[in-house]
This record gives structure tokens, C-alpha cells and sequence, in this order.
């Protein structure tokens, strides 16, 4: 699995914009590499952020979630591990001071992996 490069910056920014809120996004794209965001209602809060998964249009892609941590840690909570098990399998989380090396890929399971940043 992949991630584009530009994609990840705009996912950093988007964290920077919503602090000290966390923000939440889905992942989506093709052929292995994570392209776009799907925005859907949320609600966020400083120490949680929850989004609309019934209004996801039907058809779509979906390879998994992105969200922020205000804080510096990226290590998922109970509640990320809970989220990571009911949809998709990819989970990103970013965490303050939101650059390039502050984050952080899971898997369905909250198990760490690795993914190629694509230029």
C-alpha cells in the first residue's frame, strides 16, 4: 500500500487547521495507493473526533480512516481500536506538531505497518 505524497502534506495541514480539535477523514484511491479524502459530517471535539459513516455514498472505495491526535502521541486509543476493526484497513493517525514524520499507520488490527510514500 502507498499514500501520495501531496495527499499526505494536505492530511498534516488539515490537522494543523482543526487543532487543538481532533479532524477525520476516509481514505480512499486505486490500484494499492491512497489518493483522495472522503469528508463526511463529523463531530470533533479535543479529545475525540466521530464521523457519519451511514451517509457514505454507495459504491465507493473505501481503504480505510485518517485522523488527528492533539497531542504528540500517534498510538491508537481503545476507542481507535474499536473504530480500526469496523471499517477499512488502513488507519492513519497524525499527531501534533503535525510534519512529515508525525504519524503513523495501522491495521485493522492496531498493529503498526508501514506504507511507501509515493512522489
Amino acid at each position: 500500500m502507498k499514500i501520495r505524497s501531496e495527499l499526505l502534506r494536505a492530511i498534516l495541514e488539515s490537522a494543523k487547521e482543526t487543532y487543538p480539535y481532533e479532524f477525520i477523514a476516509l481514505l480512499t484511491g486505486d490500484k494499492g495507493v491512497i489518493k483522495e479524502l472522503i469528508f463526511l459530517p463529523s463531530i470533533s471535539s479535543k479529545e475525540i473526533a466521530l464521523i457519519h459513516l451511514d451517509m457514505l455514498p454507495i459504491g465507493i472505495r473505501i481503504y480505510g480512516t485518517v485522523h488527528s491526535h492533539p497531542s504528540p502521541c500517534c498510538e491508537p486509543s481503545e476507542e481507535d481500536f474499536y473504530f480500526f476493526t469496523k471499517f477499512g484497513k488502513i488507519h492513519i493517525i497524525v499527531c501534533y506538531p503535525f510534519t512529515m514524520k508525525d504519524w503513523k499507520c495501522f491495521d485493522s488490527r492496531g498493529e503498526e505497518i508501514e506504507i511507501e510514500i509515493e512522489q
